[in-house]
């Protein structure tokens, strides 16, 4: 925290927006230690939008939630990932469904203005039934925003050794697609708008944060591991928590991995972005940012891509069609490899 704090003073002063405190753990600091980071960034940077915090349930307690709420975190965001113990057993996770309700009924109580769940699908051994079991528990806790997330198998992780040894215990393509399916119907009769692949609110309670990244916009990272992004430049800092300290401690500079996207590499990454949300790509807007008639430059791509039913297009946009969504990361992959 000494280390973070340290990053966050030396940063030259901007206009900031929203403020997310990420990462999926920030709730294993004490309360006050959460509030006081607050301050620093709002006293750095203004940062008057929404404020996010992610928190693990289990952490989670009602003191925390007052001070929180008090100090103008408006958005809680928790890591539920499923409402099946076996699941929860299955993902290395130690909150129980009982600490899902307190820290939602808690954050009620404390004036919370919006709730988030995270839930993940196709899980090993998730069955159709117990992932729509998932979705009905979230839809009757009464929260404002839910998030799905396909499971994704990281290299280096326990999952990815159990997956090499019996691959057969994870869904299949077509299980997790119908999987997806199921939760985007679920949650749309449930009063729910899609707005991003990924996400879904109830109305005025989209996430404001992450429409940054998703409209290319500029932000900046503090911390182990975090990512910014400003006039083209992408960087990511240090993974590594001892080189992460070490540089803060000397007064040098975060160690980094940095792109600089220029030109049509730079288009093809926001049409990736856009083509997530339910907005799509605006032409007009896109023209005038980037320089580039979107129907023209890349007709190659949306004639096929449209042609498969997987993109929508006329006048004035693209959008993915509901297919389109079912295979987002390849369809919006195309714009970003052409040039």
């Amino acid at each position: 925290m000494n280390a973070l704090r340290a990053e966050i003073e030396r940063e030259p002063a901007f206009e900031g927006g929203t403020i997310f405190l990420g990462g999926g753990t920030p709730n294993t600091y004490d309360a006050k230690t959460i509030v006081s980071l607050i301050e620093l960034l709002r006293a750095r940077f203004g940062c008057s939008g929404e404020t996010t915090i992610e928190v693990n349930p289990e952490l989670v307690t009602f003191e925390a939630l007052q001070e929180y709420a008090r100090a103008g975190i408006d958005r809680l965001s928790i890591g539920v990932q499923s409402f099946a113990d076996a699941e929860i057993a299955t993902l290395g996770r130690r909150h129980t469904v009982a600490d899902v309700r307190a820290a939602v009924e808690g954050a009620r109580r404390a004036g919370t203005r919006s709730i988030s769940l995270d839930l993940i699908f196709a899980i090993p051994g998730q069955t159709r039934e117990a992932w729509r079991a998932s979705l009905d528990t979230a839809v009757a806790l009464g929260v404002d925003h839910l998030s799905l997330y396909g499971l994704t198998i990281e290299a280096g992780t326990p999952f990815a050794a159990w997956h090499a040894r019996d691959p057969a215990v994870f869904t299949g393509d077509a299980l997790e697609a119908d999987l997806y399916e199921l939760g985007i119907d679920t949650l749309q009769r449930a009063g729910f708008e899609q707005y991003e692949v990924s996400n879904f609110a109830r109305p005025g309670h989209r996430c404001a944060h992450n429409a940054t990244y998703w409209r290319n916009e500029p932000y900046r990272g503090f911390g182990v591991g975090a990512a910014s992004f400003r006039e083209g430049l992408r960087w990511t800092q240090t993974r590594d928590f001892e080189r992460y300290c070490d540089a803060l401690e000397r007064g040098t500079a975060v160690p980094r991995e940095a792109e600089r996207l220029t030109g049509a590499a730079r288009a093809g990454e926001a049409v990736m972005l856009a083509l997530r949300t339910a907005e799509g790509v605006q032409f007009s807007e896109f023209a005038q940012r980037y320089g580039i008639d979107f129907r023209a430059f890349y007709r190659p791509i949306w004639t096929k891509l449209a042609a498969a039913g997987f993109l929508e297009v006329n006048e004035t946009s693209a959008r993915l069609t509901k297919p389109g969504l079912m295979l987002a990361n390849d369809v919006c992959g195309e714009f970003v490899t052409f040039a």
